[in-house]
């Protein structure tokens, strides 16, 4: 299915419209409340210093992960080890490659999931009723030698700086996984061991602007069904995040990373920490671009509650399951309020 008869991308189509087409457009109930957009700002949402992990202030920073993922599920993270030309040249070769001409963009286009590196739009063109205002390009990242020749090879820097960026997110991805853990009491590689062999994936999301954002969403609200995500945002504001049942507008903050807890480790943590609903806004004067990292576990690996967290008041609220039977069942539903971990309730 296409975007509309003759444009396969939003990228394509968004300069030759005035209005949104149908099957953008969310049921009344489900629109977002711009003047909401407005009201709420980020500046509740905790920023963790990761200076001194590794060293003096350990049990300090431990503390303050536990506190977020406990209470927010989400927290921006600074000193984190990624140095900033880095980070520069993701964000510089990810817009070049969406300024690219659409006719090489299409060279990497498909609509089958199961293709590590590919280009598509919305969410799953294959199932959804609903359209989202969003392009994206997938890759796999881990193991890299195994995936980084199926990359773009254009713009001509893009398999070398998305390699560099790749391996700096693994680092803090392992960082982030051994801290979070530990926050949770257990071994600091017990998270780790349960993933398995791990998966790493990244999006690139282009969200091009949009003629009525009041009828639409770049993503609607859902969950991440991986363990951890590291999102870099560009200088458009678009993410919301649910805390208290409001939607809290997460500002862009330079040199910062947003991690949030996925689904895997709301299971494993056996509910201790939250995987929060967020959602991506969309505007009518600028293109935003936001570039996650999803920390997976490998297809077989056998994600359940951690034993040490289970006792007479704290019983199982999980049963076990491989993560390939759950992202199966994530995908084909589609995103939903309704988080996919329900599903996997004991």
């Amino acid at each position: 299915m296409s975007i509309t008869a003759s444009k396969l991308l939003i990228a394509d189509l968004a300069s030759t419209v005035d209005h949104v087409p149908s099957n953008f457009i969310r049921p009344v109930h489900d629109r977002p409340n711009l003047q909401q957009f407005q009201s709420f700002n980020a500046s509740s949402i905790p920023i963790i210093d990761l200076h001194g992990l590794h060293v003096s202030n350990r049990s300090e920073i431990i503390q303050n992960i536990a506190q977020a993922c406990q209470n927010y599920g989400f927290f921006q993270v600074v000193n984190h080890g990624v140095p900033e030309d880095v980070v520069d040249k993701m964000v510089k070769v990810s817009k070049e490659f969406f300024d690219l001409a659409e006719s090489e963009r299409l060279k990497n286009y498909s609509e089958d999931s199961s293709k590590t590196t590919r280009l598509s739009t919305s969410f799953n063109v294959k199932t959804e009723k609903v359209s989202n205002w969003r392009d994206f390009l997938r890759l796999h990242c881990h193991p890299l030698e195994d995936y980084v020749k199926e990359w773009p090879t254009n713009p001509p820097s893009f398999r070398e700086d998305v390699a560099e960026y790749s391996r700096n997110m693994r680092r803090l991805s392992m960082t982030l996984v051994e801290a979070i853990s530990e926050s949770l009491g257990l071994e600091k590689d017990y998270i780790d061991k349960a993933l398995g062999k791990h998966g790493q994936h990244m999006a690139i999301n282009y969200y091009p602007p949009c003629p009525e954002p009041e009828l639409t969403y770049g993503l609607p609200a859902h969950t991440d069904p991986n363990a951890i995500t590291i999102l870099l945002q560009n200088h458009v504001p678009g993410l919301q995040v649910l805390k208290d049942g409001n939607w809290l507008t997460v500002n862009p903050v330079p040199n910062t990373f947003i991690i949030n807890i996925g689904d895997q480790i709301q299971v494993i943590s056996n509910d201790r920490y939250k995987s929060v609903l967020h959602r991506a806004l969309v505007n009518c004067e600028k293109e935003r671009m936001s570039i996650p990292t999803f920390y997976c576990p490998s297809p077989d690996a056998v994600i359940g509650p951690a034993p040490t967290l289970i006792d007479h008041d704290h019983p199982a609220q999980y049963t076990k399951f491989s993560y390939r039977e759950y992202y199966d069942k994530f995908w084909n539903r589609g995103l939903s309020k309704e988080t996919c971990v329900d599903m996997f309730k004991a």
